[in-house]
C-alpha cells in the first residue's frame, strides 16, 4: 500500500501537465489600447514633463505582456525607450521628453499585447 500511494503521488504531477498539455494553450486576451495625448498638432518642448494617455476603458482582468513606452521618429523607433514594466491599465504615464532635434514627424509608440502609434506631434529642442 504504501509503495502505491509514493507511485501515485510521484505520478499526479505528470499526469496533470498531461492533461494541460493536451486541453491545448489558454488563450490570451490581446489588448490594444489607443493612445489618446499627444495628439495631432501637439508641441512639447525637450527635458520638460508630459504626460502620455491612452484609452483603458475595455481591458482585459489579465494583460499578458509588460508594458513599454517608445518614442519615434520618421520610421525609426529605437532606441528611444522611455519606459517600461509599467501597468498598462493605469491609463497614463509621466516621461521626460528627451532631447532630441526638433521635428514635427514624433510619434508614442505604446506596446503591451501589440503595438498603437499615436498621431504625429512636434518636439522642439533648444
Amino acid at each position: 500500500m504504501r509503495f502505491t500511494t509514493t507511485v501515485f503521488s510521484t505520478l499526479i504531477p505528470f499526469i496533470l501537465t498531461a492533461a494541460v498539455r493536451a486541453a491545448g494553450p489558454t488563450p490570451l486576451d490581446v489588448f490594444v489600447p489607443p493612445i489618446t495625448y499627444p495628439t495631432a498638432g501637439t508641441v512639447w518642448q525637450s527635458k520638460t514633463q508630459q504626460t502620455v494617455t491612452w484609452d483603458v476603458s475595455g481591458a482585459p482582468p489579465v494583460i499578458s505582456n509588460g508594458a513599454m513606452l517608445m518614442l519615434r521618429k520618421g520610421n525609426i523607433t529605437a532606441p528611444f525607450i522611455l519606459a517600461k514594466g509599467f501597468d498598462l491599465r493605469a491609463g497614463n504615464l509621466t516621461i521626460t521628453v528627451p532631447w532630441v532635434l526638433t521635428g514635427q514627424d514624433y510619434q508614442m509608440v505604446l506596446f503591451g499585447d501589440s503595438g498603437d502609434f499615436s498621431p504625429f506631434f512636434t518636439i522642439e529642442s533648444d
